[in-house]
């Protein structure tokens, strides 16, 4: 069967370098997915990085079956081969690309292949040890070591790169200064792609909010008042079983007398 055709491929991604900034949301789950699609957001990510995402992905592909969907592969990738291993399986349960935080040695082998890999630039939460978790290229030597870093990653082969957390002035002027398409996460409306996480978006989650993110709705207060409304029901018909008000004769299978005292005859025979 013929999957249905994306909105769109990275040939067309990258012809629009430079001309317009992309909305791009990481998604969770199926009915995420649903809601980003349906809501014309451009481009998709989701995890791949333990059992439980890998088997998710069809189900987010389902769900938006014309959306661009990149895949996070598992951090510690060990060798190329793994690297270009796990980034077949993604592609073949419906991802469009996968994204990678490893290095270019490990992205190169997996773009040799011709698998689409994105890579991470800025702020890596996967290494924030050699960091700690703050904005990456204040300074003037620091922009320098994020530029050669760019540079390695374009050599490598990747087509794309997760800009995080870097100053929007120096986003905008790296992004000019590559082929890649930056995927601003944090990094300011300079980058060809705008990211944001739905956990920031839908506000599902009892934490401060990242500086960089903004959040459209409070599910968190939307799902903590269901889990209210939950124990309340399960209260509720406690309360009737033990006062005998559930079930009433409405929910009950009834049977005709006369076959009823023929069932008692016939088993009080055994």
């Amino acid at each position: 069967m013929l999957r249905p055709q994306k909105k769109y491929s990275v040939y067309d991604l990258r012809q629009l370098k430079g001309k317009s900034c992309l909305t791009h949301v990481h998604v969770k789950s199926p009915e995420e997915a649903a809601a980003a699609e349906a809501a014309g957001i451009d481009l998709m990510s989701c995890s791949f990085d333990s059992p439980e995402s890998q088997a998710r992905l069809p189900l987010l592909v389902a769900a938006a079956p014309r959306s661009f969907l990149s895949g996070a592969t598992p951090h510690g990738l060990a060798t190329q081969e793994e690297a270009i291993r796990v980034g077949f399986r993604a592609l073949e349960l419906g991802a469009s690309s996968v994204y990678c935080s490893a290095s270019p040695f490990i992205i190169e082998a997996m773009a040799r292949e011709g698998i689409p890999v994105v890579g991470h630039l800025g702020m890596v939460p996967r290494h924030a040890t050699w960091t700690n978790f703050r904005a990456i290229g204040k300074t003037a030597a620091e922009a320098r070591q994020l530029y050669d870093q760019m540079k390695r990653l374009e050599s490598a082969g990747a087509y794309a790169a997760e800009l995080e957390l870097v100053p929007h002035k120096l986003a905008a002027f790296l992004c000019r200064k590559t082929s890649l398409l930056l995927m601003s996460l944090g990094s300011g409306g300079g980058c060809d792609t705008q990211f944001l996480f739905s956990d920031d978006i839908l506000g599902d989650y009892d934490e401060r909010l990242p500086r960089h993110a903004k959040a459209y709705r409070n599910f968190l207060a939307e799902y903590q008042r269901l889990q209210a409304e939950r124990v309340a029901a399960f209260r509720e018909f406690a309360a009737d079983v033990q006062s005998g008000t559930f079930p009433t004769a409405s929910h009950l299978v009834a049977m005709e007398e006369t076959e009823f005292n023929a069932a008692i005859a016939a088993i009080g025979d055994l």
